[in-house]
């Protein structure tokens, strides 16, 4: 009877133990899909969760090209037409709030997993190595860790926005969004060059702007004050 006594309360405390870690993990993988999901349609992203918010913009009346599940400038502009629609803040990513909004279930994790999918560090490095990839290819090395410092000194400046995805995607700042050549898959050397930036190298010493001399067009960026020669660019701050 002891023996029989001992081996019951194991038992029960076994099987208590297996449906508390069973409870656990769903509860980790829900809020882990949710997490995924609900910040997931931002640049560098693509797949059904992006087609969907696409037809849905589209279906309002907003321009986003084509339904394409890949998230380039036309749908990042008519998320931000939305949100600022919609009093939601006018940042470019649809998370749970835009997609709510947009009548789209989240937190299912069953149509937002993508192959870019991942944390906020890593869209923030895909997109530093995009926009270096589409400025800056074919220049020097340092040239393009310039490039990449130039978007992380706006960043940290109060004249600009705060994040490296506003910095990027604020209107008429860069050629390569306006052209379309962000979109090219990065190089090795463009994520090279994105993390020796975001490793606090910056050759440019603080620039806030740069412009390749022989192609600029605009009066005003030769107001800048030059400070730098990297290859093709010059580089420059007031």
């Amino acid at each position: 009877m002891k023996k029989y006594g001992q081996w019951a309360v194991w038992s029960v405390f076994l099987v208590c133990c297996l449906f508390l870690c069973f409870d656990c993990a769903q509860e980790l993988k829900q809020g882990q899909q949710s997490v995924s999901v609900a910040s997931l349609v931002s640049w560098g992203t693509r797949g059904e969760l992006v087609r969907e918010v696409q037809q849905a913009l589209a279906q309002r009346g907003y321009d986003v090209g084509s339904v394409d599940g890949i998230y380039g400038i036309r749908t990042y502009e008519a998320i931000v037409q939305f949100q600022t629609d919609n009093g939601l803040t006018p940042d470019g990513i649809a998370g749970s709030a835009t997609l709510s909004a947009l009548g789209i279930p989240f937190g299912t994790g069953t149509s937002g997993l993508t192959e870019n999918a991942g944390s906020d560090e890593e869209r923030d490095l895909y997109l530093l190595a995009s926009v270096i990839h589409g400025e800056a290819r074919g220049e020097p090395y340092e040239g393009q860790v310039a490039v990449g410092a130039v978007v992380l000194n706006r960043v940290a400046s109060e004249d600009f926005p705060d994040t490296i995805e506003g910095v990027i995607y604020q209107r008429g700042a860069f050629d390569a969004v306006e052209d379309g050549q962000i979109s090219l898959t990065p190089n090795e050397t463009a994520y090279r060059a994105a993390r020796d930036a975001l490793n606090g190298w910056d050759p440019t010493n603080g620039a806030l702007y740069y412009w390749n001399p022989v192609t600029a067009t605009s009066r005003w960026i030769w107001t800048i004050p030059i400070t730098t020669v990297i290859g093709n660019h010059v580089f420059g701050t007031k």
